[in-house]
């Protein structure tokens, strides 16, 4: 994404959901951290209508909406608390992705049996309860428990990813999907064996420190 300001890179990541298939209709959204400043979908609007100016700020202190006509997503409140509890935050995405959230739905981890999990993960992807929409019972769900995955399973609800930019966030969220699609057709072939968890630590390793470019 280069040199695009957050705001655009939001609405770029939020506009992505659909494209990766993530999303239908108006369900999801992206968020943003710019300094003190978050930017986050508007609620309800469809996608292909989306423009960066469109992207709705808010006060990360105050949860004020600032300088738009736009409501924010009903999700803001989530996205608010866990930008003010881990600093290391600097997006979240949330979607109901359909392998991921049939994981959901039953209330089942996505477990650890493919590299491509220890890669990107570096462990099995938990799923939470089923945890009510009210005040901020998501983000404290997400935080009790999530593990060193950046991302998790919200029982019969969906998936949050996070990370320290919007495109690592975007593209946890992204690998959430494959994997699980991935890990339901082996289920149907039989029961996969778990990858062990030093061998996951070398590939998550490998992965973070040496795989790609440091330009």
């Amino acid at each position: 994404m280069g040199q695009l300001t957050i705001r655009e890179q939001v609405c770029l990541a939020n506009q992505s959901l659909r494209s990766e298939g993530l999303v239908t209709m108006h369900s999801g959204n992206v968020s943003g951290l710019d300094g003190e400043i978050l930017y986050i979908k508007p609620s309800g609007m469809d996608y292909g209508a989306m423009t960066p100016e469109s992207m709705v700020p808010v006060d990360i202190h105050s949860g004020e909406v600032l300088e738009t006509i736009y409501r924010p997503s009903v999700d803001l409140p989530h996205h608010l608390f866990l930008y003010r509890r881990d600093p290391s935050i600097q997006s979240v995405v949330h979607t109901h992705s359909n392998y991921a959230t049939a994981f959901a739905a039953v209330h089942r981890p996505i477990p650890l049996v493919l590299t491509a999990i220890a890669d990107e993960f570096g462990g099995e992807i938990p799923c939470t309860p089923y945890i009510d929409n009210e005040g901020e019972n998501i983000g404290k769900a997400i935080l009790e428990y999530r593990r060193q995955a950046p991302a998790i399973l919200l029982g019969s609800h969906g998936v949050f990813a996070w990370g320290p930019s919007v495109q690592a966030a975007l593209k946890a969220a992204v690998m959430v999907e494959d994997v699980a699609k991935t890990v339901h057709v082996a289920l149907q072939l039989g029961t996969p064996p778990p990858l062990d968890p030093e061998e996951a630590l070398k590939w998550w390793e490998r992965y973070h420190n040496r795989y790609g470019q440091n330009l």
